[in-house]
């Protein structure tokens, strides 16, 4: 009698695990790169499809980003919920003056830390992507990871395929989703969307063919545009609507699929966008007091690293504090000019906004002021044209970036007024279940249904 209630309640049990992950919403995380909070809160951008989701679920008005805000910093954060000083991924791009820092953390082995796709693997559940940055050799079932050789121009094709698995997985979606690829038909050139138009299709493909617990999409058009014209133009309105339509795209698939209902979509960004008019470059200083000769051969005591709208300085051999005094003396001793135009962040504040620990200090713009890297040349220099850029601190109102999330579980009509990019990580895995990262009961209550 015993045995027939053991197996009767060992079916009980495995009928209950399975009903439990049927009723566990599938995650669709997509990104949306540049992404401002003014694109669905204000109806002149023509996001109509994000505006609609708005309504019908949850948005934040504002999404604090991490230090510096770039793209793959930002985006490990979103999927580990710590800061660049724990998850390892400190910029876009390796310092490495020796080959002029042109690799960036492509490579999933990269990250410090567990992330969301960890768990997933962990828990027997899929997972699916396309070109989430430092995603290559990451466990995802089906995997397009986000990659380029820098030396051989725009055509990313063969390396992506190099690094898709299951290998035979991009020629898969090639037959089944976007048909055969061009080299502009994977790429932001020509004043196109194309690429943000095919990462759609081939979401879907994944949403209706594999069904994955969790899928991660990333658009990268909106922020090309955004630095190439700055916060507005014809062509940044071009992208916001065709990101806008591609998700239209992952949103018609999950409703055609078996995933109907059961479902969350969560869209948000990695950083905002602020004008750009002016370029510093600090490592002109840098030369002219003998700090730097040559940063190819190593052979320099100082250098600055820029990202964007900052500047982190490295420092290296003998007497590193009189090479850090000095430093400081050049850059508190500039004309008021071009004083005016960067903030000097110590190392303690880079410490409490868990940036990367090897900067000795930090510098980040005012002024509508960017950084260049170059040796030659003028220190501070106007802009040809008005552009775009980020990296800027990320207590800049200019650098938050949007949050909108609908499905079940998700609150309806309800607009919250801040939220932290570390707060992802913890509310997917309160949706999926994943026991990773608890969400604070604050926003417990203002993101999900009790």
């Amino acid at each position: 009698m015993k045995k027939v209630w053991f197996i009767i309640g060992m079916f009980c049990s495995l009928n209950c695990v399975v009903y439990a992950k049927e009723k566990t919403p599938h995650v669709v995380l997509i990104t949306i790169d540049g992404f401002r909070p003014a694109f669905y809160l204000e109806e002149q951008w023509g996001m109509h499809t994000v505006r609609e989701l708005m309504h019908k679920g949850v948005a934040a008005k504002a999404v604090r980003p991490i230090f510096p805000s770039v793209t793959y910093p930002d985006h490990t954060t979103i999927i580990t919920g710590e800061l660049p000083v724990k998850h390892g991924i400190v910029y876009n791009n390796k310092f490495d003056p020796a080959n002029g820092s042109i690799d960036w953390y492509w490579d999933y082995s990269a990250i410090a830390v567990p992330t969301l796709f960890d768990v997933v693997k962990q828990k027997q559940m899929t997972s699916a992507n396309v070109i989430w940055p430092v995603t290559v050799n990451a466990p995802i079932d089906y995997n397009i990871p986000d990659i380029w050789d820098p030396k051989k121009g725009y055509d990313r094709r063969s390396i992506t395929a190099l690094y898709t698995t299951p290998y035979s997985f991009w020629h898969e979606v090639q037959n089944e989703a976007t048909g055969t690829l061009k080299a502009e038909d994977w790429a932001m050139t020509n004043e196109e969307l194309v690429m943000d138009e095919n990462i759609a299709r081939m979401g879907s493909h994944m949403i209706q063919k594999y069904q994955p617990n969790l899928l991660t999409l990333h658009f990268p058009c909106t922020d090309h545009y955004e630095h190439q014209e700055g916060l507005d133009s014809p062509l940044v309105r071009a992208s916001v609507a065709g990101a806008d339509r591609a998700i239209k795209t992952i949103i018609e698939a999950l409703d055609r699929s078996e995933l109907k209902d059961n479902y969350v979509i969560i869209i948000t960004g990695d950083h905002g966008f602020e004008k750009i008019t002016h370029r510093l470059q600090p490592n002109i200083w840098l030369k002219e007091a003998g700090l730097l000769m040559d940063e190819r051969t190593m052979d320099w005591k100082a250098l600055f690293h820029t990202q964007g709208g900052s500047a982190f300085l490295r420092v290296q051999g003998k007497d590193r504090v009189k090479t850090i005094e000095k430093v400081k003396q050049l850059l508190e001793k500039q004309p008021q000019e071009i004083r005016s135009r960067y903030r000097i962040l110590s190392k303690e504040e880079l410490q409490q906004l868990g940036a990367d620990p090897e900067a000795e200090l930090a510098l980040t713009g005012l002024e509508h002021t960017t950084f260049g890297g170059g040796i030659k040349g003028e220190v501070l220099s106007k802009l040809p044209k008005e552009g775009g850029a980020h990296g800027f601190l990320n207590t800049d109102s200019s650098m938050q970036t949007g949050f909108v999330a609908f499905g079940k579980g998700i609150k309806q009509g309800v607009v919250i007024d801040q939220m932290q990019l570390t707060h992802l990580t913890p509310l997917i895995s309160e949706l999926m279940q994943l026991d990773f990262k608890p969400l604070p009961n604050e926003m417990k209550v203002q993101l999900l249904k009790e």
